[in-house]
């Protein structure tokens, strides 16, 4: 049983992102379009289209053609959406980047993707310069300046032409961010300019954005729900975007007071602080209307004790990077869906529910895998063919590893995973990457990593770990080992020794049995 959205499809724009975003700056050209949260500067949507022109231009002067690769590794600021849509502008792909990647994790996705050259800012480039090296990238653009880099300031001084580039929307690069989709390692995802505007138009519906919203985001440029959601859709309507480097309750909730931001976008971990910490109270956010969280699962009596603490309306949705991202969301106007549900399925997206067991589809409030379908979806992983295969069928549908049920009203609920991915905060933490980071330690012969639930209800990853024959290795020295060369989401947080990790017959590590091992011994 196919499953469609209970809106109508919408029409979407034969446009690359750029012209649905710029395309008519002349009506608007004098509005805010963003802020810089601390320090209170604004950027009108003229000035933004003019330096994503100029940053266009000097793009084209140093080669970079369409097609081209370039990295973004920054914090959200202003400057980050004048070089992302420059990028763009130019015909080019721009690969955003973990802003707490170490060298080595940095210098692996600028190689995979192929990338040419490097955005970044001053305080990052101790870790920039060294993965620019190791994945032979000469060029680092530096947003704030820095000696002996080249700067944003000189792109904006080009005075070149901006290029001429002819798009195919259905087909050209606009975004490559990296994902670990169900399983493994982290892939780059191929989004083209038609799959980006494409769920720019589909959010239409379920949130009320207008060009008086002014939306806080908070929630980092470099992950697809912040690129499209806190970015690029309020962009696209006109509205005014503040800006904020990063999470910090009290700047956080400053910038709510005094910018007046009446929409604010949020993972859960943000929720708790917003119900329980006695610091919230000292601001004024009576300007704020909706409170949207994604990236995880929102606690239903959470969301609840933010309401009435706020008394903003609260909403969730689901998606994946790999559907750019959103596929279901509550619609801000409607009371009567539970928000522990994700809401309803997008106009121009198809659902379908298959059995686990059997492959067969299901119908209404029966369990499966949630399957999607629609012009959000992915071109695939960037020079990956079997992981494609495996996470897209040929009817071009998207096997989510999500375990969901859909009601007679349409409303959807994820309620279980089959999926391996780990998801701490909201970020994507791949067993498999840090599985082999293990075994990389001369004194681990085996290891295993699954997610845990710890004491404040947070998944966090944990490694079952087989000692070498005589080898002397505590818990403390795994974390250490791992936090020493990953990012900070990515730590080891629990450690269990065991004398073997289970196995298939084929080799495989069963986490399922991990998993079960854990329940067991609650």
């Amino acid at each position: 049983m196919v499953f469609r959205s209970p809106f109508p499809d919408v029409d979407i724009p034969d446009l690359p992102v750029h012209e649905l975003l710029f395309g008519d700056v002349s009506a608007r050209a004098d509005r805010p379009a963003m802020i810089d949260g601390p320090s209170g500067r604004v950027i009108t949507y003229g000035e933004l289209a003019g330096a994503v022109d100029r940053v266009a231009a000097a793009l084209a002067e140093r080669g970079v053609r369409k097609g081209d690769v370039v990295g973004i590794f920054s914090p959200n600021t202003p400057y980050y959406a004048v070089a992302f849509h420059g990028v763009l502008r130019a015909g080019g792909t721009a690969t955003t980047i973990n802003a707490l990647y170490t060298p080595n994790e940095i210098a692996s996705q600028l190689t995979d993707s192929g990338a040419k050259l490097l955005f970044t800012i001053s305080p990052f480039l101790d870790r920039a310069v060294p993965a620019a090296e190791l994945a032979g990238i000469s060029e680092i653009v530096v947003l704030d300046g820095a000696e002996g880099h080249t700067g944003l300031s000189d792109l904006l001084a080009s005075t070149a032409a901006a290029p001429q580039v002819e798009f195919d929307p259905a087909e050209d690069l606009a975004v490559l961010p990296y994902s670990s989709g169900t399983t493994g390692r982290a892939k780059g995802v191929m989004l083209t300019h038609r799959n980006l505007v494409s769920n720019l138009v589909q959010t239409g519906p379920m949130m009320h954005v207008g060009s008086d919203t002014r939306v806080l985001a908070v929630l980092p440029f470099f992950h697809i729900y912040g690129m499209q959601v806190t970015m690029n859709h309020p962009l696209s309507i006109g509205a005014t975007v503040v800006t904020m480097p990063k999470f910090d309750l009290p700047e956080f909730l400053r910038i709510i007071a005094e910018h007046r931001t009446d929409r604010v976008y949020i993972a859960p971990p943000v929720a708790v602080a917003l119900a329980k910490h006695p610091i919230v109270d000292n601001y004024d956010l009576s300007a704020l209307k909706v409170l949207f969280s994604g990236a995880a699962p929102l606690d239903e009596e959470l969301a609840e004790a933010v309401h009435k603490r706020l008394g903003c309306v609260v909403r969730q949705g689901y998606g994946m990077t790999e559907m750019s991202p959103v596929s279901h969301s509550i619609p801000d106007a409607r009371e009567d869906i539970r928000i522990g549900s994700v809401g309803l399925i997008l106009p121009n997206m198809e659902n379908k529910i298959v059995d686990l067991a059997t492959g067969e589809e299901v119908g209404t409030g029966e369990r499966g895998e949630l399957w999607c379908k629609g012009p959000n979806v992915m071109k695939g992983y960037l020079n990956n063919a079997e992981a494609t295969a495996a996470t897209l069928d040929e009817d071009g549908f998207l096997h989510t590893g999500d375990v969901a049920v859909i009601d007679e009203r349409g409303v959807v609920t994820i309620v279980d995973r089959v999926k391996e991915l780990i998801k701490y905060k909201g970020y994507q933490v791949p067993p498999a990457e840090l599985e082999a980071l293990l075994l990389t330690h001369p004194s681990i012969a085996d290891a295993a990593v699954i997610g845990v639930i710890d004491a404040e209800g947070e998944e966090v990853p944990k490694a079952f770990v087989v000692r070498q024959a005589d080898a002397e290795l505590s818990e403390a020295e795994v974390m250490g080992f791992v936090a020493e060369r990953v990012a900070p989401h990515k730590k080891v947080r629990v450690v269990e020794f065991l004398e073997a990790i289970p196995k298939s017959a084929a080799g495989k590590i069963l986490r399922k049995d991990l998993r079960s091992r854990e329940a067991a011994a609650k």
